[in-house]
Order: C-alpha cells, then sequence, then structure tokens
C-alpha cells in the first residue's frame, strides 16, 4: 500500500491533546455555537427542544469526531471540520427525534434518515425529510444541515474515490437507527432479519456485534479527512473500511452500550450488551474486538495515530462516571485497562477531567 502518511499528524499523546486543544475544539464549538443558534430559531417547540438538547448532551460527540480533522490537509481542515460537525449534529438531532417519537415508524424513521445518505452523496432527494412527522416546521434547519455538508464536500478533491464506502457505512448507520427505534415488539426480529443479510461477509461476529459496529461515524469522519488529500488509491480505500468496519467502529459503539447499561435497563432502552450471555464472555469479546483494532488500525497510514485513537476509546468511556454506578460495568473496566499502555492512561486522565470540567456550549 503507499505510504500518504501525513508528516503534520500528531503520532504521540501529549502533541495530540495539544493540537485537539489548539486546532481542533475552538473551531468544533465555533459550528455548533453557529447550530445551535440556528436551532434557537426553530418555530416547531418540539423539534427546537430536540435539536438544542442533542447539542448539549451528546456536544462530546462532535468534539471526538472532530480529531479526525487532524489528519486533513492543513489547508482544508475548516472543510472537514464542517462537514463532521455539521454531519454529526444531523445523527445526533435524528436520534432525539426518534427517540422521543411516539409513532415508532419504519416509514418515518427511513424518511428522516434520508438526509444523512443526502448529506455523503450530495443530492436531495426529498422536498420534506419531515414528511411522515406530525412536527415539521424547523424553519430550514435540517436541510441547511444536509447543504453544509455538500458544501464542505466539494471542498475536498478526492471524495469520489471514497464516496462509494462512505455511502455504505452511511446506509449501514441509517438502517441501525430505523430498526433500533422501531416498536419494542418488532425490533428484534427486525434486526435478526437485517443480519441475515450481511452474516456471511462477517463470520467472526455475534449479530448485535455486527448492529453495534454500524451505529458509529469514525469511519466516515476518517474517509473525508482523506479526501482533503489529491493522492489516495482504491487499496487504500479497502484497507480504512476493513479497519474501521467492523473492528474500530465495533469497539467504539460496544464501550457507549457498556457504560448505559443502568440508563438502558432502567428505561427499558435498546442495548447489545444485554446479549452477551455472561460478564465474562462480554469481557473476553470486548477485550477481542480491542485487539483487532489494534492490529487493524497499525496497517493504516499514520498508524500510531489511529492507535492513539483505539487507546482514547477505551481512556474515553472507561474513564466515564457512570462506570463506578455499576458495579459488573467496573469490574469489566478494570480488567479491560490491566496491563494497558500508559497512552491509555494518558487519555483516560484527560478524558477524566473533560467529563467533569469541560467547556458546555
Amino acid at each position: 500500500m503507499p505510504n500518504i502518511a501525513a508528516p503534520h499528524v500528531p503520532e504521540r499523546p501529549i502533541p495530540l491533546m495539544r493540537d485537539i486543544y489548539k486546532k481542533i475544539l475552538p473551531e468544533v464549538h465555533l459550528q455548533l455555537d453557529i447550530w445551535k443558534r440556528k436551532a434557537g430559531r426553530m418555530p416547531d417547540a418540539e423539534l427546537r427542544q430536540q435539536a438544542l438538547a442533542s447539542m448539549t448532551t451528546k456536544q462530546f460527540h462532535c468534539e471526538g469526531g472532530g480529531i479526525y480533522g487532524l489528519i486533513a490537509r492543513p489547508d482544508r481542515l475548516h472543510s472537514v471540520l464542517r462537514f463532521i460537525v455539521a454531519y454529526q449534529t444531523i445523527s445526533d438531532y435524528l436520534d432525539n427525534l426518534c427517540d422521543r417519537s411516539v409513532s415508532m415508524d419504519e416509514a418515518n424513521f427511513r424518511h428522516l434518515h434520508q438526509s444523512m445518505i443526502d448529506a455523503v452523496t450530495g443530492t436531495f432527494t426529498a422536498d420534506n425529510y419531515y414528511q411522515l412527522q406530525d412536527n415539521q416546521e424547523d424553519g430550514g434547519y435540517l436541510r441547511a444541515l444536509v447543504q453544509t455538508c455538500h458544501e464542505a464536500l466539494q471542498n475536498l478533491p478526492n471524495y469520489d474515490l471514497y464516496k462509494e464506502n462512505v455511502r455504505i457505512l452511511c446506509e449501514l448507520y441509517c438502517d441501525l437507527q430505523v430498526y433500533k427505534h422501531i416498536a419494542l415488539d418488532k425490533r428484534e426480529q427486525a434486526l435478526h432479519t437485517w443480519w441475515n443479510k450481511h452474516r456471511d461477509r462477517y463470520p467472526e461476529l455475534e449479530w448485535y456485534e455486527f448492529a453495534a459496529a454500524t451505529g458509529s461515524t469514525l469511519g466516515i469522519f476518517y474517509y473525508v479527512a482523506l479526501a482533503s488529500y489529491d493522492e489516495g488509491t482504491r487499496e487504500l480505500n479497502d484497507t480504512v473500511f476493513e479497519a474501521y468496519f467492523p473492528y474500530i467502529q465495533g469497539l467504539h459503539i460496544l464501550l457507549d452500550y457498556l457504560i448505559d447499561q443502568k440508563e438502558d435497563r432502567e428505561e427499558g432502552d435498546l442495548n447489545f450488551c444485554f446479549y452477551y450471555p455472561s460478564e465474562e464472555e462480554k469481557l473476553q469479546r470486548i477485550e477481542w474486538i480491542s485487539r483487532e483494532a489494534r492490529n487493524r488500525a497499525s496497517q493504516l497510514p499514520n498508524a500510531p495515530f489511529h492507535l492513539m485513537m483505539v487507546e482514547g476509546l477505551l481512556g474515553m468511556y472507561l474513564s466515564s462516571p457512570k462506570v463506578k454506578e455499576q458495579e459488573d460495568v467496573l469490574q469489566i473496566s478494570r480488567r479491560l485497562l490491566k496491563r494497558r499502555k500508559l497512552s491509555t492512561w494518558f487519555f483516560f486522565l484527560n478524558a477524566w477531567y473533560i467529563h467533569r470540567k469541560g467547556r458546555k456550549i
């Protein structure tokens, strides 16, 4: 595989954190401020509430995704971050809308999520993404987010090379969002039917691990950052896909579900960690996925960066205050962190601080 590793990409923890605080977070917060002001002008009170809540409670999604901007060509960093913040904001907003939906209507959820597919394909296939929603008046908010994604991608010279794999990851993500939000008595069967279409390609996974891997946007963000360069290869395109899906993305979302178990149990929400037959198997499978994530990350350009992202996922999620509230999760966390690299603890401590002291927009 041709080496297109960029010399400006940080490959050690301290330079990485320095660049995150100096180059990434200020721009991410600026972009979020823009969208928060626009969301605050929505005519419909329910849509306005969900849009604002998604940026308040899930701000760290944009902050974490924004780290991939460090891979971008420096003179195109602004376009990459514009896309990441706009796209992740769509994702978080629609997740809130579907969570709060009374209808649990599959057609409605799919129509809403067509906006995410349009965002990465440069199209507007629907005049009104809210067509099947009771609440519709958003003052052009969702369409503006999609348009911003289009404009950002148009400034990236090599997006066409990665566009098809981005679309695949996006469609998998949208499928998950549709199936996990439909009526409870239909949800699991729909997820199994969906898995049956993909299981031959991923025989090493359980159905709930596949589903978890589809729920991350990290692979899309890496592709968009790579698209900021003039060069790239089909071989690199495939290597990125095989590293991020299912392994790095799977680790990302399984850790997210791991720490949310108490909350999801109390609220009756779907959680893929519930499907492991025992706590020991849950631990062993997450350990295996984390090893595979590291192995695949080591094959990518700027491999130390991606390895730090894997360690950073462990540090960020396992430092959450939610861990100490759940004895079973605390025990798994301790075992996952045991004998980890010094860099994992570096990210753990940084994430611990951000969880408790980070700036809220």
